[in-house]
């Protein structure tokens, strides 16, 4: 490295000095913007100047170069899950953003993070009860017959805890943490500030794009009320999947910081060992997700952007026993503009048929340019010669993951400049597409045939309403209406063989055909 850029990270060990120790030593001695920068820039510090100790002497590609960085990525990652955890808020934010990017960062990083999704810090119940008072005007014991002191779970920006109204009702109370609208701002600016020294010091490590995507997203995330609205925009959209539950926003408790909602329970939507207890069937389940998520994506273009696994429930439906999915969390929604939203439904009907020349068309039209193949990689999580024969004809292997971390490593200079420059609803249906794989990959449901069926079907749907709505002539609309019902048939054909192959009857029969087959032949 460079003299003068070690010049600069020996200035920016002094800026970081006593704060950042004593934040990172005693991260309760306070919350004061001096602490949190000095952590911030403490911990930025010492992980650059590890990477740069650690592997100064060593032979780029040698074996033992990967395994003394893979050692200084698991210290990384802690320092970093560390400094999330002490600084709390939009650290945390950002934190677990970086733990779905499993294309992008390797594998020590990643897993390291994750545990933000289950494990945020909560805040004192003290602060809980101020941010009600301040936002409600009223003590919690003048609005609930009981409120429960510990939280039902912890997040980046809120946290929830079980109440009963003076009516009888039982609710879930959404809490947001007392100060994190006054640090969000000034975290993010510390955080482009670091990223950009990052970026200087190792080029080929560029955020950036996430942290403008936090800045654009956040004062959204951080109205409660805006998130209410969004939740019943969706309940509404989606009514006609009798399987999904959104619980209803109680508005009279309610306001910017505090959320109250209709108490509903379920186990978490990753959570094998609840439905097997509760007879849940894993594959109904990954089937129900992925209709209402392709609905969402490429019929309505309005998509909810944080289904990580606290934030979807699984239950059986008291009323009717049916599995009933519940989606919580509605602060984050994603908008799609027409274009978009159909040029991503047609780039995505390239990629289940397998069109290379389509999906070279439609990744450019995105915005990927001649890193079109990089592109497909990255909304598949598939590799490109397993792209290039079917992403729903080749069986995921068991080192599929590990070997894609492993290629990331290597063009992670390109992968950041492509993220860089795509549309920025691609960001979040990225981030969208990492939390729903993460899923299904802990369900062992993931790119199973129908999962892609159920893609195409939303696909063909959206694109043939709006060609009809396009067409100027009968005969047009007619000869539209006919392709669509036609496509549609090939795709419930399709699907019904594969119901067909998978039935525990026909598997018997087959079974009994060929040990007759045997025995005669025998």
């Amino acid at each position: 490295m460079p003299r003068h850029r070690i010049l600069v990270l020996a200035g920016l060990t002094g800026l970081a000095g006593l704060a950042g120790f004593a934040g990172l030593v005693r991260p309760d001695v306070s919350d004061a913007t001096a602490i949190r920068m000095g952590r911030a820039i403490y911990t930025t510090v010492t992980i650059s100047a590890d990477y740069m100790m650690s592997l100064r002497h060593l032979d780029h590609g040698t074996p033992e170069y990967w395994s003394v960085k893979s050692q200084v990525h698991l210290r990384s990652a802690v320092r970093l899950h560390n400094l999330c955890r002490a600084n709390r808020g939009t650290f945390v934010k950002v934190g677990q953003h970086l733990g779905t990017l499993e294309y992008l960062l390797p594998e020590e990083y990643t897993q390291t993070l994750k545990v933000l999704h289950s494990s945020a810090p909560a805040s004192p119940l003290k602060e809980v009860k101020a941010v009600i008072r301040e936002d409600l005007g009223h003590e919690p014991e003048e609005l609930f017959q009981t409120f429960d002191s510990v939280p039902l779970g912890a997040a980046s920006l809120a946290q929830v805890h079980r109440a009963v109204l003076k009516d009888g009702r039982t609710v879930a109370v959404k809490v947001q943490h007392r100060q994190v609208q006054q640090q969000a701002i000034r975290d993010l600016q510390l955080m482009e500030v670091l990223a950009h020294t990052v970026a200087w010091l190792f080029p080929e490590f560029r955020f950036l794009w996430l942290l403008k995507e936090a800045r654009k997203n956040l004062p959204v995330e951080l109205d409660f009320m805006n998130e209410g609205r969004n939740a019943e925009k969706i309940s509404g959209m989606l009514q006609h999947f009798g399987f999904l539950k959104v619980p209803h926003i109680i508005w009279e408790y309610s306001r910017k910081r505090v959320l109250t909602m209709e108490f509903v329970d379920g186990g978490q939507i990753n959570d094998k060992e609840y439905m097997q207890k509760h007879n849940i069937d894993v594959n109904e389940v990954s089937r129900k997700l992925g209709r209402m998520y392709s609905e969402m994506i490429f019929v309505n273009g309005f998509v909810h952007c944080d289904p990580h696994p606290g934030n979807v429930l699984v239950r059986k439906d008291p009323n009717s026993a049916e599995t009933q999915l519940i989606l919580l969390d509605h602060g984050l929604y994603l908008d799609l503009s027409v274009s978009f939203r159909l040029q991503y439904c047609r780039l995505w009907l390239a990629l289940i048929r397998a069109d290379i020349q389509a999906i070279e068309r439609h990744s450019r039209a995105l915005g990927a340019g001649d890193l079109f193949p990089l592109f497909a990689c990255i909304l598949t999580a598939r590799p490109w010669k397993v792209v290039l024969d079917g992403i729903d004809r080749v069986p995921i292997s068991l080192h599929e993951a590990e070997e894609l971390q492993a290629d990331a490593a290597h063009y992670l200079s390109q992968i950041s400049g492509l993220l860089d420059r795509v549309p920025r609803e691609m960001l979040l249906l990225i981030k969208t597409n990492d939390l729903l794989r993460g899923v299904e990959a802990t369900l062992q449901t993931r790119a199973s045939a129908s999962s892609f069926l159920v893609m195409a079907r939303s696909c063909v749907q959206a694109l043939g309403s709006n060609d009809l709505r396009e067409a100027d002539y009968w005969l047009q609309r007619l000869r539209i209406s006919l392709q669509t019902v036609l496509s549609l048939s090939q795709i419930q054909i399709f699907e019904a063989l594969l119901w067909l192959q998978s039935c525990p009857l026909v598997l018997w029969l087959h079974k009994t055909l060929c040990r007759g087959l045997a025995t005669a032949q025998g």
